[in-house]
């Protein structure tokens, strides 16, 4: 399925923006594409306590799920430290939960200024669901 990938990758910019990361200084953030067609955005919230820190996609998925969406079609990833921000283990298992049942999730980076979309299988290939 095709999306406004730009639109979506510039959602993820400026939700970067708003990034709370003074240990790593490493700001991400997140544009989700949800179900009914609207975008929510998430950044990184670090915190001292470590595992109290809360990925960029996982903040832009818990914000589309609290406000009653139930399926989420495509995530884009930004960072301005680093091409191709890909999502860690935990945002690719959330995006499998919350993954629509009639098209694959797709994932949205950015190398060298050019969009590069990807399946979310081609990331968590044994994925499981309940």
């Amino acid at each position: 399925m095709t999306y406004n990938y730009e639109q979506l990758m510039n959602s993820a910019k400026e939700a970067s923006k708003m990034s709370y990361s003074p240990f790593s200084r490493f700001a991400v953030g997140a544009g989700v594409l949800a179900g009914s067609g609207k975008i929510y955005t998430g950044c990184n919230i670090e915190n001292s306590s470590f595992g109290m820190t809360i990925c960029a996609e996982r903040c832009a998925i818990f914000k589309a799920i609290s406000e009653g969406e139930k399926e989420i079609l495509a995530v884009a990833i930004y960072s301005p430290n680093a091409d191709n921000c890909y999502p860690c283990g935990a945002c690719r298992q959330v995006m499998s939960e919350f993954e629509s049942d009639s098209a694959e999730l797709e994932v949205i980076t950015e190398n060298l200024g050019q969009l590069e979309v990807r399946k979310l299988s081609e990331f968590l290939p044994f994925g499981f669901k309940i």
